[in-house]
């Protein structure tokens, strides 16, 4: 058996349970870029040398694949995803409060660049975000997803965040937007 198929040669693909869809629908668009976050992470991960980030993206990306499935799984299936909790987003959460409270790594907005892994969290942070806007545009457009998805999404782009900033901060890398010559307010928790 082959991955080749044939089957989106006309430009549809199947959803969880076997419905046929345009592969532009809103729903194949979210997961998508659930995915295309996952390779990103990967991404960021083979070229990182923190143990303890590393380990912890690997967790996070096996949990991607659940977020990707009850994306694709539209809510008349039968067949139930595997299911997104808010425990799952309160592990993030506690991770993204252990990380910001270590001295330095909140300490003003960053410029991306300064150091390879961080600059390719920093990527994975912004595709992220466009998850999660289209996540946002899916439950718009009338369809049910579980509130916990859109919730880990959301917390998860602040841990990439704070993944970037932690390798910097462990490097003695200094990627603050503010300098002598660039002033303005510091650290901002509205962004």
């Amino acid at each position: 058996m082959s991955i080749a198929t044939k089957h989106g040669d006309g430009g549809q693909t199947s959803l969880v349970g076997g419905d046929r869809v345009s592969k532009g629908e809103p729903r194949v668009e979210a997961y998508g870029s659930i995915d295309e976050l996952n390779s990103v992470m990967g991404f960021a991960r083979s070229i990182c040398d923190d143990a303890e980030v590393c380990e912890l993206v690997k967790a996070i990306q096996r949990e991607l694949f659940a977020l990707g499935a009850a994306v694709a799984t539209p809510a008349e299936n039968r067949k139930k995803p595997p299911p997104v909790s808010a425990e799952m987003v309160e592990i993030l959460t506690g991770h993204v409060h252990r990380i910001e409270a270590i001295e330095g790594v909140l300490s003003d907005w960053s410029l991306p660049g300064e150091h390879p892994a961080a600059s390719a969290f920093d990527v994975a942070r912004t595709v992220c975000r466009r998850a999660e806007r289209d996540l946002v545009r899916l439950m718009g457009s009338g369809e049910h997803i579980d509130p916990p998805v859109l919730a880990y999404l959301n917390r998860l782009s602040d841990l990439l965040w704070l993944f970037g900033r932690l390798i910097e901060a462990r490097a003695g890398l200094d990627a603050s937007l503010r300098d002598e010559k660039h002033k303005g307010n510091r650290w901002s928790r509205a962004w």
